[in-house]
């Protein structure tokens, strides 16, 4: 089910189906800056990743020599999220362990999924709490797309991705199961600016570790439309397309990341996880500006 924010300037819409973003509309011009969820290219519109983040080898984890399996990106995505809270500015989502989810991941949690409208700015929080008797070990990550080109007439490649800081971005490659292969790739060289080109997502994600910026924009050589992210405390950042469908690109602010070949399988030793003692929380956020 459907639930709606909306604002004089601007409509976003989520649905209870993995709290997922599915509408961010600038109104005067109708213009739509999520992607539709086109079944021939992706399905996805912004997925939420719980509780881990890519791919596991062999799609499968052990915690204290118990094996578990897990599909990529976690469960939460196709998990129906209870309506707890809903204000004219702000909806909030909750996700509770179930028969289900303790058959893949042995622990008690509550995920809270905020979403908090202000004006052009979409805030989106994740809280997780541990309701285990246990350490609770997880992580959790935005997967949003975007439409490209924002305007008919425009191309991808007019597109680019400019961060908040010079950078010099090796992207960390991955296999074609999906797991950090433990090669890297230079990409961006003591740059701020990289040009959109579907032709890296041959290759699956750019995947980034250990960036100098916390935010950055997506915008065209054509306009002066921009969409900016910030990812303030996510140590990682995804960028993602279907080089055969060069019409949406994801920016994806992590606290996790894909298994590597060759790893152990622990999910206590996994590259990325969080750890959580009983009745604590951990909070992050993510922000969504059209400028």
């Amino acid at each position: 089910m459907l639930y709606f924010l909306e604002n004089d300037n601007y409509k976003v819409g989520v649905d209870t189906l993995g709290a997922e973003l599915h509408h961010f509309i600038k109104k005067d011009e109708n213009l739509e800056f999520i992607w539709q969820a086109d079944p021939e290219v992706w399905t996805g519109h912004a997925p939420n990743l719980f509780p881990i983040v890519g791919e596991l080898p062999e799609q499968q984890y052990t915690f204290e020599g118990q094996t578990y399996e897990m599909k990529r990106h976690g469960f939460a995505r196709r998990k129906e999220f209870k309506l707890v809270e809903e204000h004219h500015n702000k909806l909030v989502f909750e996700l509770t362990e179930d028969e289900e989810t303790l058959k893949q991941y042995p622990f008690k949690f509550r995920l809270l999924i905020a979403y908090a409208l202000d004006w052009n700015r979409l805030e989106v929080t994740y809280l997780v709490t541990n309701t285990s008797e246990q350490a609770l070990y997880f992580s959790i990550g935005g997967h949003p797309g975007f439409n490209v080109p924002f305007y008919e007439g425009e191309e991808y490649e007019d597109y680019f991705l400019e961060f908040e800081k010079e950078e010099m971005l090796h992207r960390y490659l991955l296999s074609d199961e999906g797991l950090q292969s433990g090669e890297t790739e230079l990409v961006l060289e003591q740059d701020t600016k990289l040009p959109l080109r579907s032709a890296y997502f041959y290759k699956d994600a750019l995947v980034f570790k250990q960036l100098q910026s916390e935010r950055v924009m997506l915008g065209s050589t054509k306009n002066a439309r921009r969409v900016e992210v910030i990812f303030e405390g996510f140590p990682y950042l995804g960028i993602w397309g279907k080089p055969a469908h060069p019409r949406y690109v994801c920016i994806e602010p992590w606290c996790g990341i894909a298994g590597r070949v060759g790893e152990s399988g622990d999910l206590t030793e996994k590259e990325g996880i969080n750890q959580l003692a009983p009745e604590q929380s951990f909070a992050r956020t993510y922000t969504i500006t059209v400028l």
